[in-house]
Order: C-alpha cells, then structure tokens, then sequence
C-alpha cells in the first residue's frame, strides 16, 4: 500500500549515487565516533517545522531521478572554497577553464556546455543570465549542507532551461545554536576566513544562519613571460537565512545574499612593463592610452617576455551581486499545501577586456506558486505556474560607432506545470511532469527589427524508478528542455572584439531531448551506480564572427548530440577506510564538437580514499584525464609572427593533448572536540600545460593574438594549512 512517506525515502535515500553514499555513511561513523568521545556534547534544540514534518510525510518531494549529492564532509576533505572546487571531476560534471587571463569557468553536466547548465539556491533561480560565467567561483562553501546535482533535460520542474541539468546549493538550516570559524593559508596568496553562525529561538520557531566568506587567490605565472596563466581574485560574500513558523501551519523562509568578486589577469602585477611598473590593477586601468605596441613579445614569439603595454594582456572584471528570496509554505489541509516564492537578483559587471570597457547590470525576478495535493494512496500531484522576467542592459566603448549594435536584452517566461507521482506499485515508483511555457526574447536595440524569439513549447518528461530487490534499484528518465540563447558570453570572449557592436543571428529557442538510464546496487560495504545518458540539441548556439570581425551569435543548422557513461564504486574496506572510484567516457558528435570552444574532457578516471585513524583524516583524490585530438574541435594555432604579422607555420602549435594525472591530498587532526587542525596539497605532481611546454597564448591564423590554448591544468602545487573551529 502506497505511503507518504516512500516519495521521501524515494528523495533522500535512493536518489543517491554511489560517490555520495559511501561518504556520507563516512561522515555517520565520523559523526557518531564524534558523540562517542565527547565530553561535553552540543546541547541541539530539536527542530519541529512545518517545513520537516510535510518533508518526513512525502508531500513536498518533487523528483525520484538519479542525484548525485555532495555532502559537507567531502567539501571539506577537497578543501573546496567555492563551488567549482566542490563539483569539479563528481560523476558528470566538468569544470572548465576557458581562458588563462580571466580565469571564466563553465560547469558542464553530462558533455553539455555550461551555459545549458542551470544553478539553483535552495531549489530557487538566483542567477541571471550571465552570472554563470564569473562570479560562479565566488560562491561560497561555508555554510553549505549539500550541493544536489541533478542531470538531465528539464531535471527541475522549475528549470525546464536546463538542458545539460541542474545544481541546487542547499544552505544549511540552523539545527542549534553555534559558530563555525575556518581560517586557511597557503601558497600563490591562497586565504581563505570562513564564518558561519546559527541561532534558533527556545521554541525553535526561528531558526537563522549567518555566513561571510572572504578567500582570495594570487596570479600565476609558471613559464615566467610576466604574463599570467591563471589570474587573481578576490571575492566576498555576507548570506543571512532566516526560517520561521508563523503558526503549525506556516513557514516562511527568506534569504538575502551580497556577492562582490573582482578577478584581475594579463600582466604580473609589480613587474616593470613598457609603459611603467604595474603596481596595481587600477594604475593598469588608468594608463590605458589606446595606441598599441608594434610588438607584444619579444621576438614576436608567446612564449618570450611580454615587451608591451601592461594593459594590452589586462583583463579585469569586478562583479556585484545582490539575492534576496522569499518563500511561504503553507498547510492547508492534511492532503494539500501551497508554496509561494519570489526570488530577486541584481546582477553587475564592470570589465575590460585588453581595452575594451564593459558594463552589465542584469536583473531578474522570479515567480512561483506551487500546489502540493495528496490525491491518495497512489497519486501525489504537484501543479502550478510561474514567471521568469530579466532585463539586461549594457554600455560599452564601442557605443560611439555608428553601426554599433547592443546586447541588451528583455527576456519573459510564462510557464505551467503538473507532475503525478505515481506509486503504481511497493517497487515501481514513476513520476511523470509537463510544462507548458511562452516565452519571449528581445535584443531590444533600435537597430535591430522585432523580437528575436516569440514560442510555445511543451517540456514533458518522465522519471521512473524500479526496486529490483532491497540492493538493486534501476531510474530511467526522458524529457524535452529548452533554452533561450542570449548571452554574447557563450564563448570565452564574446564581447572581446567587440568595438562595432554585436551581431545577433537567433530565431529559435535551442531544444533538447535526453535520455538517462541508471542501475545501482547498495550493499553494506558495497555501493555502485552505473549510467547511460545521450542527449540531442536542435538550434545549438554557437558564436563566430562577421566578415567585418563582428561578434556574430548564431545557430547551428543540424542536430548536436553527446553521449554519456560512467559507472561509480564505492566500497567500505573497514569501519575506517572507504575507496571510491569512477570511471567516464564522453562521446560528441562532430556537430557538438564544432560549438565548443574549448575541447572538453572525452575520458576521465577518478579515486579517492578517506581513511579515519586515532583522531587523524587522510583524504586522497586521484584524477586522470585522457588525451585528445585538439583539432576535432577546432584548435588551431602559432607561437610566433614574422614582422608583418604573418603567422611563422614552423611555429604551429601542437594539437595533441597527452593524458595526464593529478593528485590532491589533505590531513586533518582533530585537537580537540571543537578544533581541527588540517594541512594538504593540490595538484600533488606539479602537473600543468605550461610545464610540459605548451603556453595557453598563441597567435590564430590570422596573425591575431589570443590567450585560450587550454588543455590541462593551468595553476600548479599549492600547499595549504589551517584549522576550523566550532562553538
């Protein structure tokens, strides 16, 4: 007989991957190894919300697929400072480097690019459109509880944008009254202060988290052309989440976030530069003169001295963000409930690109309202509409061009949605949703006619989740996604060249349809998952440029499509040492390959090992990356010119990728109940592409000079210490 309680175990127990459940049955020992030798416990205040107990009765659940959790505990093993660190080389998930001068990172889930990637906080949209490019390394680790990786076409019932899948951050809701300090140093001018502090009233109607992160992170120049490889950053973030019970009945939950990052790459700041010593970004800034050097590098080669104007190779971006959410749950009967939520973001970019100057502000408010309704013993329905509305405008130095044409844009989604859960039988368990959307997309400059896109679409998609047996559990799913192309950043330097304007070539919304089967087995040692996952895009944007050197965002005429597998062992050794291990392929059709701008990762093997001894953590995580054929997607590049410009072919960068393998490792010691001491090193074998002899620069064939020759690693060994204490 169907129970409201199996679509929560269905969420929180079986939707696990194998990586995430043989850690967290670690951090279980760890935690209760932690109660056994306390002295003095915590005293913990039992929380009993509106919210937990229609969690603990199934009727807030809106998934049974296939998530890969990451926990607290495996960010702190990773030292993880922000969320690219935390996700980077999970199951499914890449983050990549696309450029060695701003430092711009892509999460890409399931081979897709990052800009199919869609991230949530706490279940809500609080990024716009082009936060996904920057500010990503400036979302914070401290005060996490988990981070939720869900892939697939439409894995949200919220987020039907999500082709390639979704990353819900999950704050942590204050269980006691507490703080948390984590301070870290280390080398390349790592820091890293963590605070983090909850408070929950005697009732426990109240519960607030407080959290500020400040970390920061020097330039890197590892072949010493006083230009860098990786830039500096800076980044700060203060995040209140306030949760209440007005009455048994109703919860609200508000959130407000401020997010300031300022990323600094090109010249090695303090080195002496043809027009002066660079002592700081803004003294680079402001001797911006507008006349270029007749040459860059000595002897017209990039992988010799930087001989020219410091703020020829600057590219600096400073990011402002500002989040505020609010959410209202309320119970209105045994068998119904309603959440309403609104979620707000500003979001600010000033940069300069090797002199070119660009401002965005891009705002976004969105809607929701949600029905939950027990209809009985087998059907759970969950229905409602929502809004999504952004306005993006910008103002740069190419404004005063007669032909140039802007990238500001109005953006509008209207959407309808119903999902049954369906629990047909004790063991088959299918969930299956469809959206209705309309949606509107306007670059909105004069020189432009009408609106770019003006569409209906259906999203349908289905989960379903089978109980073999009380260890093997097969999930399939299928659905249709679909995203707006906007965003001149889709490639690593869309507004680089951009003093006449950008052009824009875009008609339909890109589509996709995916397909995902998972099997898993859960023994009391033995944990496995292993999947497959093809997903096919129609009307994939892509960025080129105009005969005129005119950023140009069009569409691809054929279908994309991109395949992948992998399978995930965990495996409990004894009560004290867990092994994990996953191995994965990706498979881009030629289509696919040709959008990208940098190869991705195509094979990729991961190992790690958590071993627990007499107070000490060792933590472990081996990484190898296999090689590629650079030229499949598009590489083609020289070290050096002749003095006309011409590109020297003897010069011809190679286009074969070696594979490679990286190794971090982190000790931690706990001193005392409440302190813990940690020391450890990232990328163990100093392995970067710069020391096997391959600088990231290069000169395209047109003589040009670019910077995103990327195929390996880019910072090299980091050693690091600190400690973490909690009151």
């Amino acid at each position: 007989m169907f129970k409201k309680t199996s679509i929560a175990l269905a969420v929180l127990l079986a939707t696990q991957s194998s990586y995430a459940i043989a850690h967290t049955k670690k951090e279980i020992k760890q935690s209760t190894n932690e109660q056994s030798a306390a002295v003095q416990p915590i005293e913990k205040i039992e929380v009993r919300g509106v919210r937990q107990r229609l969690e603990k009765s199934g009727v807030l659940s809106d998934s049974i697929m296939k998530t890969e959790v990451i926990s607290s505990e495996l960010m702190d093993n990773k030292n993880a400072v922000n969320l690219t660190e935390a996700i980077n080389n999970t199951p499914g998930v890449r983050v990549s480097n696309e450029c060695s001068m701003c430092g711009v990172k892509r999460i890409m889930l399931n081979g897709l690019r990052g800009e199919q990637t869609t991230i949530l906080v706490d279940g809500l949209p609080v990024h716009a459109m082009i936060a996904g490019y920057y500010a990503v390394d400036a979302i914070p680790t401290t005060g996490l509880d988990r981070i939720e990786v869900a892939r697939g076409a439409g894995a949200s019932l919220i987020a039907p944008e999500s082709i390639g899948g979704t990353i819900n951050i999950i704050t942590k809701t204050a269980q006691e009254n507490g703080a948390t300090v984590d301070v870290s140093v280390g080398e390349n001018g790592n820091k890293k202060i963590g605070l983090l502090g909850t408070g929950i009233s005697d009732d426990g109607a109240t519960r607030v988290t407080l959290i500020g992160q400040f970390d920061s992170r020097d330039q890197v120049d590892e072949d010493n052309n006083l230009v860098n490889e990786a830039p500096s950053q800076d980044n700060r973030t203060l995040t209140m989440r306030l949760s209440h019970d007005l009455t048994d009945k109703d919860n609200i939950i508000v959130r407000y976030s401020n997010v300031d990052s300022e990323i600094f790459g090109g010249p090695m700041l303090g080195k002496e530069y043809a027009d002066g010593t660079a002592t700081s970004a803004g003294g680079v800034l402001a001797s911006y003169d507008g006349v270029d050097s007749d040459t860059l590098f000595a002897g017209n080669d990039v992988r010799n001295d930087f001989v020219g104007k410091a703020w020829e190779t600057t590219e600096w971006i400073h990011t402002q963000r500002d989040e505020l959410s609010l959410s209202w749950l309320r119970e209105l009967n045994d068998d119904l409930n309603m959440t309403l939520s609104a979620s707000y973001s500003d979001h600010t970019q000033d940069s300069f690109y090797e002199g070119f100057k660009y401002y965005a502000e891009d705002t976004m408010l969105y809607l929701d309202a949600r029905f939950n309704y027990y209809l009985n013993d087998s059907h759970l329905l969950t229905f409602g509409v929502d809004n999504r509305s952004e306005e993006m405008r910008s103002r740069s130095s190419g404004e005063g061009h007669q032909d140039y044409v802007s990238d500001s844009f109005d953006y509008d989604m209207l959407g309808f949605y119903l999902q049954d859960t369906w629990q047909a039988t004790d063991e088959l368990e299918i969930a299956m949703a469809l959206r209705y959307d309309h949606v509107k997309a306007d670059f909105i400059d004069p020189k432009k006619d009408g609106v770019e896109i003006d569409q209906s679409i259906l999203a349908p998609r289905v989960d379903i989740r089978y109980n073999h047996s009380d260890e093997w559990t097969s999930r399939l799913s299928a659905g249709r996604g679909y995203r707006a192309p906007l965003s001149f950043f889709e490639t690593d330097h869309g507004v680089l060249d951009a003093e006449l304007g950008f052009e824009i070539d875009i008609e339909e919304l890109e589509r996709s349809n995916s397909a995902t089967y998972a099997l898993s087995y859960s023994g009391d040692a033995l944990t496995m998952t292993t999947s497959l996952a093809w997903t096919e895009v129609e009307n994939l944007a892509m960025l080129s440029e105009t005969d005129n050197g005119v950023p140009l965002l069009s569409q691809l005429d054929e279908k994309a499509s991109v395949t992948t597998a992998d399978i995930a062992l965990g495996y409990d050794v004894t009560d004290d040492l867990t092994l994990n291990f996953t191995a994965e392929g990706f498979f881009y059709d030629d289509a696919f390959k040709s959008s990208y701008s940098l190869a991705p990762v195509e094979e990729r093997v991961t190992l790690n090992a958590d071993y627990l001894i007499h107070g000490w953590d060792i933590f472990a995580n081996l990484v190898w990356i296999g090689g590629r054929d650079l030229s499949e997607y598009g590489y083609e590049g020289y070290n050096q010119v002749d003095s006309s410009g011409a590109v020297i072919q003897s010069s011809k960068k190679s286009t074969d990728a070696p594979s490679y393998w990286t190794l971090d490792l982190k000790v931690t010691k706990a001193v005392t109940d409440n302190i813990d001491f940690y020391a450890g090193v990232n990328n163990l074998f100093d392995y970067t592409q710069v020391n096997e002899g391959e600088t990231p620069l290069f000169f395209d064939a047109s003589g040009g000079y670019d910077v995103a020759y990327i195929w390996g690693p880019l910072r090299g060994r980091e050693v690091y210490a600190g400690f973490k204490a909690t009151f």
